[in-house]
């Protein structure tokens, strides 16, 4: 069965910086495409990350391009987004898809940039 667990989230200032984490089980991250993705109030589900099953290739859209990585580490089966100069634009519930970006996500995990 597969599950998704993420954390990390929390209340940050603009410019600051967050390290979110999502468990996986029931499947290994090496075997597929994995996504972050966000809901931000008023908008609809975007893509914020993803990468690929060996790990190599990774994609970002313009907003996120040179604030945010995405990591992973397979022994621990754990998918990671390395967020920085946060923007109260980026605030909104960050979850990690599998396959795709209307694929299985875990309950998401709150970011909130406010001053």
């Amino acid at each position: 069965q597969v599950q998704l667990v993420e954390s990390g989230g929390g209340l940050v200032q603009p410019g600051g910086s967050l390290n979110l984490s999502c468990i996986a089980s029931g499947f290994s991250l090496s075997s597929t495409w994995m996504y972050w993705v966000r809901q931000r109030p008023r908008t609809g589900l975007e893509w914020v990350s993803k990468i690929s099953p060996d790990g190599y290739t990774t994609n970002y859209p313009g907003y996120a391009r040179g604030r945010f990585t995405i990591s992973r580490d397979t022994a621990k089966n754990t998918l990671h987004l390395q967020l920085t100069n946060l923007k109260t634009d980026d605030t909104g519930v960050y979850s990690c898809a599998k396959d795709s970006l209307n694929g299985p996500k875990g309950q998401g995990t709150r970011v909130i940039v406010s001053s």
